[in-house]
């Protein structure tokens, strides 16, 4: 069954990419996978728990998984991103699946760490381990309150009870964060929806409920592997092969180019596998001892942006710095966290540029629930329009270089670089 998931999830990009290719623009939120660097600096994320249950099989003598992964980053002098949920024991009734297949923590919902176990999984439960996870300098992310789906996934979760409304994810984001702010005075500034799912309704999706969490995305680049099992009957073999399979990917990318995982984000799981085993508990030691040996230093994702904040501008860059301070005013970055500062602009992303964020958000998400077709673009193009900004009836792909004058009268150049630096 797992490789089955596996084969559907790369079965799923490639219909994806022929068939209906995602239109990269410009968005507040952005699809954090990796960042641009010269530094042998790489970040790990640790998704679903905290989990107060012990690694399985139990070789650390009845310590809790988490504690584990974190004793584990501590040995190494690393810090992890530790995508948490609040709690699941609301997604009742249910009833386990399969093991070994994609509904063993439940047919209907997720149950972290199991299922009849909630008590012992997420933040609600497990107030000793957040803490130690902010003592220690690890960063904290929003996986959800309950880990319910935000849309459909027919293909591996078609009996899974849903959100599917805007509203819905942004009331289920907002009891966690409310939680982590109230209880522990911690801001989570980034997210990643359950199963990577993003479609919520409307054509509206994951990245406009962020925008009103006002998160980024935090995906990843490379796959820990942890999460996906063996298939071999032998319980102690499987184990093996699982560790095998977190630790051999890590070596063979490291020998064919030392500097591989520079800037990159590393999935884990801070929980069970399909199987109920735990191979993270003793493969993510072998990763950051190959990763140790190649002079890497394993930082959290808000620290990895700290270094760089775009995937293909770095601080090589002449212009880094102002672009650095602009992207923390304005939205000018791709949703796939590319800048392309020397791509002509277009109408549309200078809208984005000079309308305010709130109208912007507003304004499309109020279109879309009235069933219009509405892109990243729309409300800020109605702004700007509604001021003479920019020229009614001007497509959003048209090039920016029939608007006014006045907008570009400290740069001849008029590609996102020169925009940029005009507007600043």
């Amino acid at each position: 069954m797992s490789l089955l998931v596996k084969i559907g999830k790369k079965g799923k990009k490639i219909l994806k990419k022929f068939m209906s290719p995602e239109v990269r623009r410009v968005s507040y939120t952005r699809r954090i996978e990796r960042v641009k660097t010269d530094r042998r600096i790489v970040a790990m994320t640790f998704d679903d728990g905290p989990m107060d249950m012990p690694a399985s099989p139990d070789l650390f003598g009845g310590k809790s998984l988490t504690d584990v992964i974190l004793d584990t980053l501590s040995e190494f002098g690393a810090h992890g991103t530790f995508d948490v949920i609040g709690d699941t024991s609301e997604n009742y009734p249910d009833k386990a699946g399969r093991s070994g297949s994609p509904a063993w923590g439940g047919v209907r919902f997720d149950h972290y760490p199991d299922i009849s176990a909630d008590d012992k999984g997420g933040a609600v439960h497990n107030d000793r381990l957040i803490r130690r996870m902010l003592d220690e300098g690890h960063q904290i992310t929003n996986h959800g309150y309950r880990h319910v789906l935000f849309g459909k996934k027919p293909f591996v979760y078609g009996k899974r009870v849903y959100l599917g409304s805007f509203e819905g994810a942004v009331e289920d984001l907002t009891r966690l964060h409310t939680l982590m702010k109230e209880k522990y005075g911690y801001e989570m500034i980034m997210a990643r929806p359950p199963h990577y799912v993003d479609k919520v309704e409307n054509g509206l999706t994951a990245y406009d409920v962020y925008d009103r969490m006002g998160y980024l995305y935090m995906a990843a680049s490379f796959d820990g592997a942890g999460w996906l099992p063996s298939a071999n009957p032998d319980q102690n073999a499987a184990y093996e092969a699982e560790v095998r399979a977190m630790a051999e990917p890590v070596r063979e990318a490291l020998l064919r180019d030392p500097d591989f995982f520079r800037g990159q984000i590393i999935f884990q799981k801070d929980g069970y596998n399909m199987a109920r085993r735990t191979p993270v508990a003793t493969g993510l030691r072998e990763q950051l001892k190959l990763l140790t040996e190649h002079g890497y230093t394993v930082v959290t994702v808000e620290e990895l942006m700290r270094e760089s904040p775009f995937a293909d501008v770095g601080r090589d860059d002449p212009d880094f710095e102002l672009f650095a301070a602009l992207e923390k005013e304005r939205a000018v970055v791709f949703s796939d966290n590319t800048l392309r500062p020397d791509q002509v602009m277009t109408v549309g992303e200078l809208a984005m540029l000079l309308a305010p964020k709130e109208e912007v958000l507003r304004r499309r998400v109020e279109a879309a629930k009235r069933g219009e077709k509405a892109t990243v673009y729309t409300g800020a193009l109605a702004w700007c329009c509604e001021r003479g900004l920019i020229p009614a009836g001007a497509g959003e792909n048209d090039p920016a270089a029939a608007l006014p004058e006045e907008l570009f009268n400290k740069t001849d150049d008029l590609s996102r670089r020169g925009a940029m630096k005009a507007m600043k």
